[in-house]
């Protein structure tokens, strides 16, 4: 090594990455938490690596593989958020491509602060089970039934609420982000 010290990083940092994929269709969603985890992870932007943020109690998973867009800040201050329908889990750190289907919005009270927390909802482009899905609509009617008992419970561990404000459409979804990467 020449006389100059070089310091070396364990992993590359995921929110540099592009939001979208090649195809300007696809999202590059970066996975936290995959789906049958009690183990909530985030990526720690000051350390470059994934790491446990907290373990949810027994009897309790995420349903579906979470992750967020890179180089994009939504209203609660990290990268706007990104719930991933796949065939099998994936791994935190995980780059994957997703198809955008639409948005949950959502909001949390933290105190007397009400705070926007959206999720936007995307199918992998690799895999079977989804691939027919194209909107939000075409998903059962329990499926955001049971994404909203979720959210409430996950947020009340947090002694905070949340309410599901609604459903909407992929153009909402592309506003979002539009909105998101103006903000990084």
């Amino acid at each position: 090594m020449s006389g100059k010290s070089k310091s070396k990083k364990s992993l590359a940092d995921p929110t540099q990455l592009k939001p979208f994929g090649n195809k300007d269709s696809l999202l590059q969603v970066i996975i936290e938490t995959p789906k049958s985890s009690r183990n909530k992870y985030a990526f720690d932007p000051d350390q470059e690596i994934f790491s446990l943020k907290k373990v949810l109690p027994a009897g309790m998973a995420f349903p579906y593989d979470f992750g967020f867009l890179p180089r994009t800040i939504a209203d609660d201050g990290d990268p706007i958020d990104v719930l991933v329908l796949m065939d099998e889990p994936a791994f935190p750190g995980c780059l994957l491509l997703a198809r955008l289907i639409g948005v949950i919005e959502g909001e949390r009270l933290d105190g007397k602060k009400r705070i926007r927390n959206d999720r936007l909802v995307a199918i992998a482009e690799a895999n079977h089970m989804y691939a027919n899905i194209k909107r939000l609509e075409d998903l059962p009617r329990h499926f955001l039934k049971e994404l909203e008992d979720f959210f409430v419970n996950y947020h009340r561990l947090e002694g905070k609420q949340y309410k599901l404000l609604g459903c909407k459409d992929v153009a909402t979804a592309r506003t979002l982000i539009k909105k998101a990467q103006r903000a990084a």
